[in-house]
């Protein structure tokens, strides 16, 4: 989702997607996410800013004039217009769970965060509210400007609010950019 309504969520929203987040499995049970509620404006427009340029960036590395043209007219983020951002971090370092199921993979706690963040995005989508997950930024940059620990690792940034309009259909379909895939393309046996 990148097209949103500047409406603001009812008092208490975002809090409660928060909260149901919150219940996610994690690896140890260490729910190892953290949430950075991004309220300033002065840090919006710097994160739209941002991603502004990164975006220019991608488009002028890809080879294929087609798909070169097709990405250019693509919005890719909604910052200037979501209600909420919403930056979301895994603590590499958390003692929550003493390092259970993180000592063998310690990535795991980095798909822990994934489930906290579907779970959110479930919430949001029960609610009639959207998502856009914001991926194509300088990592480095967002965790400077957000002033986070050092230990923080950024996972994704996410627009919430209300859909400009609804559609069972992602718009990346829907502007001919990339087809669902049927899913048993995806699963083999062994």
């Amino acid at each position: 989702m990148r097209r949103f309504r500047r409406d603001p969520l009812p008092d208490g929203a975002l809090e409660e997607l928060l909260q149901l987040a919150q219940q996610a499995p994690s690896v140890g049970n260490s729910q190892p996410w953290r949430f950075v509620r991004v309220r300033s404006d002065h840090l919006r427009t710097d994160l739209a800013n941002h991603v502004d340029v990164q975006v220019i960036s991608a488009g002028e590395r890809i080879a294929d004039a087609t798909k070169r043209a097709a990405y250019a007219a693509l919005k890719l983020h909604g910052l200037r217009e979501a209600p909420e951002i919403v930056a979301v971090f895994c603590d590499e370092e958390t003692q929550a769970g003493t390092g259970l199921g993180a000592t063998t993979m310690p990535e795991a706690r980095r798909y822990s965060v994934v489930l906290a963040i579907h779970t959110l995005w479930l919430a949001a989508r029960a609610r009639g509210m959207a998502l856009g997950w914001v991926s194509i930024v300088d990592p480095a940059h967002v965790k400077a400007l957000l002033a986070v620990p050092d230990g923080w690792r950024l996972v994704a940034l996410l627009c919430i609010g209300w859909p400009e309009a609804n559609s069972s259909v992602p718009e990346l379909e829907r502007l001919g950019w990339q087809k669902r895939i049927d899913w048993r393309q995806n699963v083999s046996e062994r």
